[in-house]
């Protein structure tokens, strides 16, 4: 399988919220980094994916434009479309992600996207008033985390 077809595999298990084909793409050593989690390791990705994909609610995802920078690196664009939190609020996320691929897996992904757009969407009045705030971007990145760990202990 070549980088192309690795990022359209990721995604399309994606679509389908199929995490396990998703980790399955992810070198079992892959480092992630996003605006909401920060940087994760040591079979945190792989656990954010299964996680955030059995919490999908009225989920969709699209993606286009993958580019093969060279060997090791790519891009692509994606959106994901959801609904988020006890209130419902829709989310349209669009994001950049950057991957460093070694021997057919993913050893580095970054997803780059507008915490502060996130937020708005997410979090409601909360999130217009105070979204692009530090130590609120703070609050998000220490809620996530936790979640997540939560979500790796049970």
């Amino acid at each position: 399988m070549n980088n192309k077809e690795l990022i359209e595999k990721f995604y399309t298990a994606f679509q389908k919220l199929d995490y396990t084909a998703m980790q399955s793409c992810y070198a079992a050593n892959v480092v992630f980094n996003d605006p909401v989690f920060g940087i994760l390791q040591n079979g945190e990705p792989q656990a954010m994916w299964e996680m955030l994909c059995k919490r999908a609610t009225d989920f969709s995802l699209t993606f286009s434009n993958i580019e093969l920078l060279d060997e090791e690196y790519a891009t692509c664009n994606w959106t994901a479309t959801y609904l988020f939190g006890p209130r419902k609020r829709k989310v349209i996320n669009n994001i950049k992600a950057h991957f460093r691929i070694q021997n057919g897996l993913i050893t580095e992904h970054t997803d780059q996207f507008n915490l502060y757009n996130w937020s708005k969407q997410a979090l409601g009045l909360s999130g217009v008033l105070f979204g692009w705030a530090s130590f609120f971007q703070t609050r998000i990145k220490r809620k996530a985390l936790g979640g997540l760990w939560k979500f790796m202990n049970h």
